[in-house]
């Protein structure tokens, strides 16, 4: 087999680092699985034991990999690991709700955004480029698992995204947004588009022109609210409307 290298985005493959993302990884692609990485201590962990019978089922190798485990995870605390090929997703036209994430830089507010989506029943999720790597086992990890569980692409522009998907109600997020989110979720139309914006920057001018622009509001006491916060908020508002 093949030396396993320190991830990086040019590798057609990726690492799910622990016993919880791995199990999640082996329930929602299993075809993915490639190799099962263990220390030897790991034969304590009800997870790992769990972890193995799975693996074992599946017909993917294990093996103690102490030494590649460091080197992939980049710590000494990493007791297991699940090699898998990367995959393409395709996002679903049929969902009620979309979200876009426009040029999101940072793996843990991406993986803690798709973990909130996916716990408020949005299983559909277009990044747009440049952004952080979906598959960087640093956002996997932040997500809990939750990546795998979704549909999650990338596009090279929100003009690429809009045109695969152009019958869409489209709600950019923005500080000035000239809607508040209460009303805006009253008057929703579906099937709808969340948009949010890069963690410093947020989302550029031109999409105050596009669908309804949508503030959540706030006291004056904070700037603004973390990107994740933001993404949780509005979808559990666009989610559990009350006529629904």
């Amino acid at each position: 087999m093949p030396k396993l290298e320190p991830y990086n985005k040019k590798l057609p493959y990726s690492y799910a680092l622990g016993a919880f993302p791995a199990l999640k990884l082996l329930e929602y692609r299993p075809e993915a699985a490639r190799r099962l990485l263990l220390r030897p201590e790991s034969d304590k962990s009800e997870g790992v034991a769990l972890l193995r019978e799975k693996c074992a089922s599946l017909g993917v190798r294990e093996e103690m990999a102490e030494r590649a485990l460091e080197r992939v995870s980049g710590k000494e605390n990493c007791f297991c690991a699940v090699m898998f090929e990367k995959y393409e997703s395709a996002l679903s036209a049929s969902a009620p709700v979309h979200a876009v994430l426009h040029r999101i830089s940072d793996q843990g507010n991406l993986g803690t955004a798709l973990r909130s989506l996916l716990g408020f029943g949005i299983h559909d999720a277009a990044l747009i480029r440049p952004c952080c790597d979906p598959f960087d086992p640093r956002s996997q990890r932040a997500s809990m698992g939750a990546f795998y569980a979704m549909n999650v692409k990338v596009y090279d522009s929100f003009d690429e995204y809009a045109s695969a998907f152009p019958r869409r109600s489209l709600y950019p997020f923005m500080l000035d947004g000239s809607t508040p989110l209460p009303r805006a979720v009253k008057a929703a139309r579906f099937p709808a588009t969340l948009i949010f914006g890069n963690e410093a920057s947020g989302l550029p001018p031109e999409f105050a022109r596009m669908g309804t622009p949508v503030r959540i509001p706030q006291t004056s006491e904070v700037d603004s609210l973390n990107l994740a916060i933001a993404v949780s908020i509005a979808a559990y508002a666009f989610t559990n409307r009350e006529d629904t």
